[in-house]
């Protein structure tokens, strides 16, 4: 019987292929997304996203899309009490399960799973330690297309900030960083995949650095 499952969607690569691996099991029915947003830039946190290509992701793989605001600067104590209150609306959906992109951070996966106890909501973990090299090839030779919309400078040039992410842009960045920035180097967002019904047309725009971090805007041709 296939669980109710909710997809933590951050407009990236991982969560994108997650959704693909999800679909393809026998065990998960993926019903919604849901995604935190920084409420003062209405962008998606980290990835730094528009919320309105965030809701034309969610269009094109045909799911309900749910917004977790979260402020700006936000603490551990703000940002828990925000997945409290969603998972507790999401206990009351009837949710069996919530599923993430994570790939090795044991911490972060930790973090996850005592988020979860006593929910009665198991946490799921469809490319929890796949290779990265090996899994983000497998992504790019599957369709899956992506830019890098937020680069660490402290490890990648800011170069990088706004290119599609390719094997040989891959081949090009500097020894040591994960084939999927899975250590936060870079992060992504998908424009088109197996798991679109449609890709969207988009076009990159500025760059600017914030936060100790490079951020590459980017919107729907002819919507900006």
């Amino acid at each position: 019987m296939h669980k109710k499952t909710w997809l933590s969607w951050s407009s990236g690569k991982d969560s994108a292929w997650a959704l693909h691996v999800l679909r393809q099991s026998d065990k998960h029915e993926v019903t919604g997304l849901f995604t935190t947003i920084n409420s003062a830039f209405d962008r998606v946190a980290m990835h730094a996203v528009r919320v309105a290509l965030l809701r034309e992701q969610a269009l094109a793989v045909g799911l309900p899309l749910h917004l977790i605001g979260i402020p700006y600067p936000c603490s551990d104590e703000q940002y828990a009490v925000a997945m409290t209150d969603f998972v507790a609306s999401a206990q009351s959906d009837g949710m069996q399960c919530m599923a993430f992109g994570d790939l090795f951070l044991q911490d972060i996966r930790r973090y996850r799973e005592e988020r979860m106890q006593g929910t009665g909501i198991a946490p799921v973990f469809p490319l929890w330690e796949r290779p990265t090299r090996e899994l983000l090839a497998e992504m790019l030779a599957g369709g899956l297309r992506a830019v890098l919309t937020c680069v660490d400078p402290k490890v990648l040039p800011a170069e990088f900030a706004g290119c599609e992410l390719t094997l040989e842009l891959l081949d090009s960045m500097p020894s040591g960083i994960d084939p999927c920035g899975e250590n936060g180097e870079f992060h992504t967002f998908v424009f088109d995949g197996p798991m679109f019904a449609r890709p969207l047309d988009i076009e990159m725009g500025e760059v600017v650095e914030r936060d100790g971090f490079v951020f590459a805007d980017c919107w729907l041709r002819g919507m900006r």
